[in-house]
C-alpha cells in the first residue's frame, strides 16, 4: 500500500504548484507578461453598465469573454507557452481541464506550433471538446472528473515526457491573469473596488498582485459560488483544503481545491470574499443578457450575482468593476439559467388550482388570468389524482407576469376566486404559513 500511495504521489507532483514551496507572483512578473502576450490577446472593452443607475453605483463591466475562445484563460495560456524552453516547446504540452483553459491553450499551442494534449473529463461539454479539436489539439476524454482527468494528464506528462501546465496555479499563468487587472488600472482609474471571479483563485491572485500595487487603496474583493466555496475554505484553514463540488451554474469556478501558490498570494492581498447563491447566478445572466446584451456563463456573472444579490451595500455611491471572464455557456444550460433567473424574479410563475369540470370552467379560469394581463404560457390538466368532487380537474398553469407585485394580485385573485390552490415557492424561502397555499404537491386540502 505505502509503495502504491508514494508512486501515485510521485505523479501526482507538479515542480511548479508544489505545497511545500508555494510560489508567490510579484507586479514584474505580471508587467512582463503583459509585454510578451499583448500581440496576440484582445484588450478587451471595460464598459459602463446599464444596470450602474438600479444598484446605486458606477458598475463597469470587463468583458474578458470577448477573447477569441470566450475567456481569459487566452492570458495565462500564451504568457506560459512563451516561457517555455525550447525543448520543452518541441516536445508538447499537457493539461486537464472542463473547458475554457483547454480551449485557450489548445488556441494559443496551435499559434505557437507547439504540440499540445488536452484531457477532459467525461462530464465536460461536447461543444468545448471539439472546439480544442478545431484547434489541433490532441483531445483524450479520461475520466468521471477533473481529479480523475487531472492525474492522468499528470501520469501521461511523466511518460511521453509533456510539460503539464496547471490551468490556475501555474505562476506563470497566474501573471498572465493579471493582465485582466492592468488593463483596468488604466480603463477605468476611478475605481473602488473590483469583483473577481473565483475558482482556483490564478485570476485572483493576477489581478490583486497587479491592482494593489498600481492603487494600493482599491479594493478587491473574490466571489465564488455557495457550491464550491474551495477559497473560503482556505482563508478559513489557513491554507488549500478539498471542499465537495455540487452541481452549480458556475461550472467553470468548480475547483476542489484552491491552487497553493494562489493562496500564498492572494491571502495578504484580498480585503473581502463572498459567495453567492445559485438563484443570484441565475438571476445575473439574464439581467446581463436583457440589459448589457451579454451572453455570460455563470463563473462570469458571480460579481454582477453579488451586487444585485445586495452582499455589497458598503460600495453604494462607489466606482466597482465586475470581470466578466468568460462566455462559454452552453445553449441548454443558457435556455435553463434564462428560465431559472425568470422564475426567481417572479416573472414565470407556476400555480395548481382545482376548477370545476363542467363546460366552461378552464375557460373561466383563463379568462381570469388574462384579465390583469397574465400571458398563460403552458397549461395541463389532470382529473385522475384529484380528492373529492368528482366533478372537478386540477389545472396546473405556467404563466409570465411582469413581476412579483403583478404575482401577487394574480395570487390573491386566484384565493378570492377558487378554493383551492397552490403557488410554487421559491428553493430559498422559508416553509410556508398556512396563508400561503391550500394544495400542495400532494393534494392537501384547504
Amino acid at each position: 500500500m505505502e509503495s502504491y500511495e508514494r508512486k501515485m504521489s510521485i505523479v501526482d507532483y507538479d515542480p511548479m504548484c508544489d505545497k511545500e514551496n508555494p510560489q508567490k507572483i510579484f507586479f514584474e512578473d505580471v508587467s512582463a507578461a503583459s509585454f510578451r502576450i499583448q500581440s496576440g490577446i484582445v484588450k478587451t472593452p471595460c464598459v459602463k453598465s446599464h444596470m450602474s443607475k438600479t444598484y446605486g453605483m458606477d458598475i463597469y463591466l470587463k468583458n474578458d469573454f470577448l477573447q477569441h475562445t470566450g475567456s481569459f484563460k487566452e492570458r495565462g495560456a500564451r504568457n506560459a507557452l512563451l516561457l517555455l524552453s525550447p525543448t520543452c516547446k518541441k516536445q508538447g504540452v499537457i493539461s486537464a481541464s472542463l473547458g475554457n483553459h483547454s480551449q485557450g491553450l489548445s488556441y494559443h499551442a496551435n499559434l505557437l506550433n507547439i504540440p499540445v494534449t488536452v484531457v477532459m473529463p467525461n462530464v465536460a461539454p461536447i461543444m468545448k471538446i471539439e472546439k480544442c479539436r478545431s484547434y489541433g489539439a490532441n483531445v483524450i476524454v479520461h475520466g468521471d472528473d477533473m481529479k480523475e482527468a487531472k492525474f492522468h494528464a499528470m501520469m501521461l506528462a511523466k511518460e511521453r515526457g509533456l510539460t503539464y501546465i496547471n490551468g490556475y496555479d501555474h505562476p506563470h499563468i497566474m501573471a498572465g491573469q493579471g493582465t485582466v487587472g492592468l488593463e483596468i488600472a488604466e480603463q477605468v482609474p476611478a475605481a473602488d473596488c473590483v469583483l473577481v471571479p473565483v475558482g482556483g483563485g490564478g485570476l485572483l491572485a493576477g489581478v490583486a498582485t497587479a491592482l494593489k500595487h498600481l492603487k494600493p487603496d482599491v479594493l478587491i474583493y473574490g466571489v465564488e459560488t455557495e457550491k464550491c466555496p474551495s477559497m473560503q475554505q482556505a482563508m478559513r484553514s489557513e491554507g488549500p483544503v478539498s471542499v465537495d463540488i455540487r452541481s452549480t451554474l458556475a461550472d467553470g469556478l468548480a475547483v476542489p481545491t484552491v491552487g497553493y501558490n494562489a493562496f500564498t498570494t492572494v491571502k495578504p492581498l484580498i480585503d473581502r470574499l463572498i459567495t453567492v447563491n445559485e438563484d443570484w447566478l441565475a438571476r445575473a445572466i439574464l439581467r446581463l443578457v436583457e440589459q448589457e446584451k451579454y451572453v455570460v456563463e455563470g463563473g462570469g456573472a458571480v460579481g454582477v450575482a453579488a451586487i444585485m444579490a445586495g452582499l455589497v451595500p458598503e460600495l453604494a455611491n462607489k466606482t466597482v468593476v465586475c470581470i466578466l471572464s468568460g462566455g462559454n455557456i452552453d445553449t441548454t444550460i443558457l435556455g435553463r439559467c434564462l428560465e431559472r433567473g425568470l422564475a426567481a424574479e417572479r416573472r414565470l410563475v407556476k400555480f395548481k388550482v382545482t376548477v370545476s369540470d363542467r363546460p366552461g370552467g378552464i375557460a373561466e379560469l383563463c379568462k381570469l388570468i388574462c384579465s390583469i394581463g397574465v400571458s398563460i404560457k403552458d397549461i395541463m390538466q389532470e382529473r385522475a389524482w384529484v380528492h373529492g368532487d368528482i366533478f372537478s380537474v386540477r389545472v396546473k398553469v405556467v404563466c409570465e407576469t411582469r413581476g412579483p407585485e403583478h404575482m401577487e394580485e394574480l395570487k390573491h385573485m386566484i384565493s378570492d376566486s377558487y378554493r383551492e390552490w397552490y403557488f410554487a415557492r421559491d428553493h430559498d424561502t422559508l416553509p410556508p404559513t398556512p396563508d400561503d397555499a391550500s394544495i400542495d404537491d400532494d393534494d392537501v386540502s384547504h
